[in-house]
């Protein structure tokens, strides 16, 4: 029997269960797949030599994450690598937008679209660094984030600028980038950016969203690790094994073990038990927990009728290349960023939106690239290129083959009007569709990537559903700890570390008083 179990070893359940470990916790952790990771793997999909990240790749949020640094997972064999330039926007009429590391060279990329939008550029850069470090930390603890949130507060210097900074985390990107500046250099940037989730340029929030990681890559950059992304996963077990920590790949849990009103363990599918002395935590979709691991008996019906209301984000594709030598764009400065955004100006991107919003396949999609050797050049041969891009499409489209390959048609002919002679420099490609990401990780479910939308409805404390937002659950010692709870989607540990705080503190019998407001509080919510 172990302290704690933690269902998937996607690396939020295994920052839970380092951090309960380090806590002197015995945890189990137990994985459905063959590779922990869940959706950070890397392998040689296309050909002999070319190391290519299968899901997630560059990791601005992970490596600017306290949750993250604070496990010094460099002393386990974790080294992250920059590209020469973070990121490259190339608009359908070939100019290219570019954020660099030094704020200054941005700055001129973008004044070259309107005069007047470095200086702005600049000024946002220097809000960025007077609140940033405040909002990254608010971001990443359970929520409410008293502390984090005062700092903020300080860092703003007054209730009305509190305000507007409440109005200007709402906005939409294309508002955002229109009242900050002239030209389409700078609004592409944030909007591209903003894209890295399931929000359109008119949604709410996207704004911040697309400021977040174009401010994070111009803080840090979008590193990634050397050798390859799994060379995180790597270091986050070979942390937890030095602690005591086990791992179990292959071993599916069927269900969780609900005995008077507690969680008390866990099923497998081949029917062994793994029971739990303290906590359950499950780093997998609130739908699949909810639904598929519990019996609707153990929960109230409102917080399943609310998951009935549950939305996902949409679907992707993803295609890996090897390609023969670095990619030809026409615009040099490209060649250095390791993060490219192709297939859109703003109201390409809006048209992308509404198709995605409509259940329609775009037929001018907008493609988020990368080129793994600008970066890292051992990824692949000497000379050569390990490329990747991803593209949405929606949710449960039922997408046939030939649509698949279709769409792969479109985005590859997206690249090779920013870059002729990209086709032929192609060794081999490989093509996941949506339903190959879910069987290759079964918590991409349909395909989407970051655990449920990121629209305002359902964010904070309406993540998974109208709550507390918080990792508790209406069953004692029962914590989801996956991207469908607060803060959401990407690799930066949050909701894991949130679910671990949390199970610690109301295992500590000082914690009694707040555990049982939770309860109440979540009995009275779901009544």
């Amino acid at each position: 029997m172990a302290d704690a179990v933690v269902i998937g070893a996607g690396h939020n359940g295994l920052v839970a269960a380092n951090l309960l470990a380090d806590a002197g916790w015995q945890v189990t952790v137990l994985e459905s797949t063959a590779h922990p990771g869940g959706a950070i793997r890397t392998a040689e999909v296309t050909a002999p030599g070319f190391h290519s990240d299968l899901y997630s790749a560059f990791y601005p949020l992970g490596f600017a994450s306290p949750v993250l640094s604070g496990l010094g997972l460099e002393k386990y064999g974790l080294r992250w690598l920059r590209s020469p330039s973070v990121l490259s926007h190339v608009l359908p009429d070939g100019r290219t937008a570019t954020l660099h590391s030094d704020v200054r060279r941005t700055a001129d990329s973008v004044d070259l679209f309107a005069a007047g939008d470095g200086a702005a550029w600049q000024e946002m850069y220097d809000e960025w660094l007077r609140i940033g470090p405040s909002l990254v930390g608010a971001l990443f603890r359970p929520f409410p984030p008293v502390r984090s949130a005062l700092g903020l507060m300080r860092a703003l210097g007054s209730s009305a600028e509190l305000l507007r900074f409440v109005r200007f985390a709402l906005l939409p990107v294309r508002r955002l980038g229109d009242e900050r500046f002239g030209g389409e250099g700078a609004r592409m940037l944030l909007a591209g950016n903003s894209l890295h989730t399931d929000l359109g340029p008119e949604s709410a929030i996207s704004g911040v969203f697309g400021w977040l990681l174009a401010m994070l890559g111009q803080e840090h950059g979008f590193p990634v690790p050397a050798g390859g992304a799994e060379r995180l996963v790597d270091a986050l077990v070979v942390r937890l094994e030095a602690r005591g920590g086990v791992l179990r790949c292959a071993a599916p849990v069927r269900s969780v073990i609900v005995r008077d009103g507690r969680a008390c363990g866990v099923r497998l599918a081949d029917g062994d038990e793994v029971m739990a002395r303290r906590a359950v935590l499950a780093d997998v979709p609130a739908p699949v927990l909810y639904q598929q691991m519990l019996a609707s008996r153990d929960l109230p019906p409102r917080l399943l009728q609310d998951l009935d209301n549950f939305e996902w984000d949409s679907a992707t594709i993803k295609v890996d290349w090897a390609l023969s030598s670095p990619v030809p764009w026409s615009d040099p400065a490209v060649s250095g960023s390791g993060t490219v955004h192709l297939g859109g100006d703003m109201d390409g991107l809006t048209r992308y939106a509404a198709d995605l919003v409509t259940k329609t396949v775009p037929t001018n999609p907008f493609i988020l690239f990368g080129q793994m050797a600008a970066a890292d050049p051992s990824r692949c041969p000497p000379g050569s290129e390990v490329a990747w891009g991803y593209t949405h499409v929606p949710w449960r489209a039922g997408l046939s083959a030939d649509v698949v390959a279709e769409q792969v048609g479109r985005v590859e002919a997206v690249i090779e009007q920013a870059a002729p002679g990209f086709g032929s420099r192609v060794i081999a490609r490989h093509v996941a569709a949506p339903q190959d990401l879910e069987r290759g990780n079964p918590s991409l479910v349909g395909g989407a990537i970051n655990g449920g939308t990121s629209a305002m409805h359902q964010q904070l404390i309406f993540r998974p559903v109208p709550g507390l937002g918080r990792p508790e659950t209406p069953i004692r010692g029962l914590y989801l700890a996956s991207s469908s709870a607060h803060p959401g989607g990407g690799v930066h540990g949050g909701p894991g570390s949130n679910a671990a705080t949390v199970a610690l503190r109301r295992a500590r019998p000082q914690g009694t008083l707040t555990a049982a407001g939770t309860d109440w509080t979540l009995r009275r919510l779901y009544r």
